[in-house]
């Protein structure tokens, strides 16, 4: 079989960042280079070729790297503003002992990510499991975070941004929604096993004698950005679905709420840096992978799409989505949960796996993650299998919107990893 030397190169580009965690962004910029340097000079692009169509190709773009760029870097202010609120020092007391308080925080990241963005749930969730663990956390632990936040998007349409595509492409939300027992199985297998991880590590500490003071206007502010993103999501996905395929609405509003909030209360600005070297290395990976000769997809089936699930572990899941409407023939629910979890299997598989990493920098480490998080792979294949036995394989035509379909850039969880835009 002829394997087009791109994919050798972007794989090549993965393997790297998989043995050499502490130099991802170096090797993720040099594989750039590279991928782009091979396309301009020796093949093309589908805009084009040389270096005309790699500009088309970036022109095209663009707007999902900003807001991708925006909510990577906007959410990590944001997690920090709810950090100082003082609400993480309470949850000690209210969550209970033992290893169900992991747990159950755990199903709260699920939650909220059902209709929120991913990057925002799982930067919540890490956030609070910093304060109630004392900032030791298992890895394993962090893997599950990212595998609930992109669990909880699977099933409803405002979750992810996959999820987003079908609905925009004219898939009513109903065939997405029985991802929901793929989801909460996938919860469960994960969610126990990570938590008794946690619980033997660090358990929860509780300190009732100290006073905690909450900072309502944080408060304010974080949840005056949360729901600027779901607003502006939600009107322009009903309203004007075209729209943000011209701007990055979604990062300028998350942006938008953040500067409009800094007279009340000023931003960790030295977080900055950081997030944004984070975002740099995920954006690299995300036009690596949009460079890749992928034009069509095997024949629709359950095993193609507990393929995908795989697949998006690696490989940027919007196109793979985007591809997938227009073949038709797939059950909406199963591809939904497959590209949508699929990409918990990797740190760097989702956004919100570059996320978390960047703020717990241990979890950049792919053997570690595999090794310690190996209930997150477990999780995925149970909760398709689940889902299969139960409801069976409910294959769907095209829609009619799925031929004109355009990548959807304002999204409630723009997961475009390179495995998952989750």
């Amino acid at each position: 079989m002829n394997i087009p030397l791109e994919f050798i190169l972007f794989a090549a580009t993965l393997l790297g960042v998989a043995l050499f965690h502490r130099y991802v962004l170096q090797v993720a910029l040099t594989g750039l280079l590279v991928i782009a340097s091979y396309k301009i000079v020796f093949s093309s692009f589908k805009t084009g070729e040389g270096v005309a169509g790699f500009a088309s190709h970036m022109a095209h773009e663009w707007v999902l790297l900003a807001n991708l760029f925006g909510l990577l870097v906007g959410f990590a202010l944001l997690a920090r503003h709810f950090e100082d609120s003082g609400v993480p020092a309470l949850l000690p007391r209210l969550l209970p002992a033992g290893w169900l308080g992991p747990f159950i925080l755990l199903a709260l990241i699920w939650f909220l990510s059902s209709f929120l963005d991913n990057i925002a749930a799982a930067l919540i969730g890490g956030t609070v499991a910093a304060s109630v663990f004392q900032r030791k956390l298992h890895i394993g632990y962090l893997a599950a975070i990212v595998a609930a936040s992109n669990a909880g998007g699977a099933w409803s349409v405002l979750g992810d941004t996959t999820t987003t595509m079908m609905w925009i492409a004219g898939v009513s939300p109903l065939d997405v929604m029985h991802a929901f027992i793929a989801s909460i199985t996938a919860l469960v297998v994960c969610g126990i096993p990570a938590s008794l991880q946690q619980n033997a590590l660090q358990p929860i500490l509780r300190d009732l004698s100290e006073t905690v003071r909450v900072d309502w206007m944080r408060v304010g502010i974080v949840a005056f950005m949360l729901l600027t993103a779901i607003v502006v999501n939600v009107t322009m996905n009903l309203k004007f679905p075209d729209a943000g395929d011209h701007f990055p609405l979604l990062g300028a509003a998350v942006w938008g709420a953040l500067l409009l909030a800094v007279p009340l209360r000023r931003p960790e600005w030295s977080l900055v840096p950081e997030a944004v070297k984070g975002s740099i290395f995920l954006l690299a990976l995300v036009v690596c992978a949009s460079m890749m000769p992928v034009e069509k997809l095997p024949p629709a089936s359950w095993q193609t799409a507990l393929t995908l699930g795989f697949v998006s572990a690696v490989f940027d899941n919007i196109p793979l989505t985007a591809l997938a409407l227009k073949q038709g023939g797939y059950d909406w629910g199963m591809l939904a949960y497959a590209v949508g979890f699929g990409g918990s299997m990797l740190w760097f598989g989702s956004s919100a796996g570059v996320a978390l990493a960047n703020l717990f920098p241990q979890a950049k480490s792919a053997g570690s993650w595999l090794r310690h998080g190996w209930h997150v792979t477990l999780a995925y294949v149970a909760g398709f299998f689940v889902m299969l036995l139960v409801l069976g394989w409910q294959p769907h035509a095209p829609s009619k919107a799925a031929d004109s379909l355009s990548v959807p850039t304002t999204v409630a969880a723009v997961t475009a990893p390179p495995g998952q835009a989750q």
